[in-house]
């Protein structure tokens, strides 16, 4: 998420993301705070805050950091102080959506796999706990990125733009600092959902193996199982979830490690194979916080009736409103 950003495709995407981003995430926070999707307490408060961090890297990432330097470059919002600023409040909000997945995704290995500890630790009271946590750990963490930029221009005594500093490719302790963020997201992230969910499912099938069979010598045919269909519910769910974010970040992580590794930061220009892996992956990322909404419509029947009743809201205003004005 470093520096301006600027050629077509770009000029276009971020635009488009911003559009579908910001009321996608809104309509998501109505809804699951309503409380009518058939969810537990403790999950919608997760997906709430899901949703509203997501919320918050869209206007951060995409909306002040792209789309206000491409169309809409406003003076204030260039000098370097404010520029650090939204920078790390990019991260802030990029660190605290990623971890929030990886804390629901142990709140549900921890609800399906581990039935004693699922009573205390599976709370609403323990949700807010954790997403309390994640998010004052996150803004302490990325303390250090407002202080990699420097000035790009001075003039008349202010400074303008942001331009990493050069001693951090070169100086031992922001090398470490920037493999620490890296580990932290997206490395440690992906082990940790992977583990959580491979934990999950394995539970999940040698659970309905021995249910199936007990029922079979009992009942002597195939009846319903109305936890072991909860279960499945549940499982749809985190893992959509699970696998959106690992895709959408592979290509971030890959760039990454290829910067690392070959110890080349430089770009000839747009067209420059480097340059075009790391927006893509930048382009990607930023796209994984949109794509919840789109999960839920598909994975929960009773969230697309929610959908359904909002869009219907006001054209049915409208309807009364023509009626009573025609009677």
């Amino acid at each position: 998420m470093h520096g301006q950003v600027t050629g077509p495709v770009y000029a276009i995407y971020y635009p488009v993301l911003a559009a579908f981003g910001v009321p996608a995430n809104l309509v998501t926070v109505v809804i699951l705070s309503v409380g009518r999707c058939g969810l537990s307490r403790c999950i919608t408060r997760y997906l709430v805050w899901m949703a509203m961090t997501d919320l918050l890297v869209i206007v951060t990432g995409v909306i002040l950091n792209r789309i206000s330097v491409i169309y809409f470059p406003v003076r204030f919002l260039s000098m370097t102080p404010v520029c650090s600023l939204k920078i790390y409040a990019t991260y802030v909000a990029r660190d605290s959506s990623v971890w929030l997945t990886v804390a629901f995704s142990f709140d549900r290995f921890v609800a399906i796999c581990c039935q004693k500890f699922k009573r205390k630790y599976c709370t609403e009271y323990m949700a807010g706990v954790v997403i309390g946590t994640v998010c004052i750990l996150s803004c302490f963490k990325n303390i250090p990125w407002y202080f990699v930029y420097e000035p790009l221009y001075v003039i008349k005594g202010v400074p303008w733009f942001c331009s990493i500093k050069s001693t951090f490719f070169s100086e031992l302790i922001w090398a470490m600092f920037d493999w620490i963020d890296r580990l932290l997201n997206p490395f440690i992230p992906f082990l940790l959902i992977l583990a959580f969910n491979a934990l999950t499912v394995r539970n999940i099938l040698a659970t309905f193996r021995i249910r199936r069979r007990l029922r079979s010598q009992s009942n002597g045919e195939k009846q319903s199982d109305p936890e072991m269909e909860n279960r499945k519910k549940s499982i749809v769910l985190l893992f959509t979830i699970s696998s959106s974010f690992l895709l959408l970040w592979m290509t971030y992580l890959v760039n990454f490690l290829y910067v690392r590794i070959t110890d080349n930061y430089q770009f000839t220009g747009f067209n420059d194979p480097k340059f075009i892996l790391q927006e893509s992956g930048n382009m990607l990322q930023l796209l994984s916080c949109c794509t919840n909404t789109c999960i839920y419509a598909a994975t929960q029947t009773k969230f697309r009736e929610q959908f359904l009743k909002m869009l219907k809201y006001p054209l049915n205003l409208i309807i009364k409103a023509v009626i009573q004005r025609r009677q």
